[in-house]
């Protein structure tokens, strides 16, 4: 006869669980162990789902990010409110709730300012809480404004603490002569490359204990591309948001984007 089955000193509590359940099932040693463990894995499994859950859930919110005038309130009232609506320069957050045209997506929307010294800030408050970053680009002027653009990007994407998932908009497509997001996507790259160059001579220069390995983005042997700022999946798109008739605006790169990562 098999002799009782007994747990290891740190599951002696499993004991008394193990004799009741023997009791008042009457089955054998090997049954009521294979019934335990069985029970453990399924209680293990549901803890995990509910704390990977309850994590996933913190992060719920859609960032809309960038410099002023790209048109990320108007791009917010698009998404939002689905309809065109006159901008203006914010100094505060706007937030709302994003439906799909299926009704079966449901976002939160917060709209940063994009004044420069509100912007960190805003960005600090908010980012712990969201799923994905939307950085909005003025396509119309990203040959003229190229260096503050590089130089705020780079910034929110040295930020450890930003979601994963980032979408550069090249919005105002409608607009004549724009760039593509081919070709802002590599003026970027370019005006980043430089603009790390930069900050790292700065910084070597004025710290010898050489913190600014934290914010290098990229591979140092190479030149900078967004491929390489793994974990961050960082995808372009366009966007016409500004154009009067409601119907006609394009969104439905962001909304695809949308449906994705959540």
């Amino acid at each position: 006869m098999a002799s009782p089955v007994k747990f290891s000193t740190s599951f002696q509590f499993l004991d008394p669980v193990y004799e009741a359940l023997k009791h008042f099932t009457g089955v054998n040693d090997s049954i009521a162990t294979g019934i335990l463990i069985s029970f453990l894995v399924v209680l293990f499994t549901t803890i995990l789902l509910l704390f990977l859950s309850r994590k996933r859930n913190r992060r719920h919110a859609v960032l809309l990010v960038g410099l002023c005038e790209a048109g990320k309130t108007l791009l917010f009232a698009r998404l939002v409110l689905r309809r065109h609506v006159l901008s203006y320069t914010s100094i505060k957050e706007n937030k709302g709730i994003y439906c799909s045209t299926n009704g079966k997506l449901k976002i939160e929307i917060v709209d940063l300012p994009g004044q420069d010294r509100l912007r960190t800030r805003f960005l600090d408050q908010y980012k712990s809480t969201s799923r994905g970053i939307v950085f909005v680009v003025d396509s119309s002027t990203i040959q003229t404004l190229i260096k503050d653009v590089a130089e705020f990007l780079y910034d929110v994407l040295s930020d450890k603490d930003i979601p994963s998932n980032v979408l550069i908009v090249c919005n105002k497509q409608d607009v004549p002569l724009t760039k593509s997001q081919t070709v802002i996507k590599s003026q970027l790259e370019k005006e980043m490359n430089t603009f790390r160059l930069t900050r790292t001579t700065v910084l070597d220069t004025t710290d010898g204990s050489k913190k600014n390995n934290n914010t290098f983005l990229g591979k140092k042997s190479e030149d900078f591309q967004f491929s390489h700022l793994h974990p961050l999946r960082i995808e372009f798109a366009e966007c016409s948001a500004s154009i009067d008739d409601g119907e006609s605006c394009d969104l439905v790169a962001i909304e695809k984007w949308f449906a994705k990562i959540f």
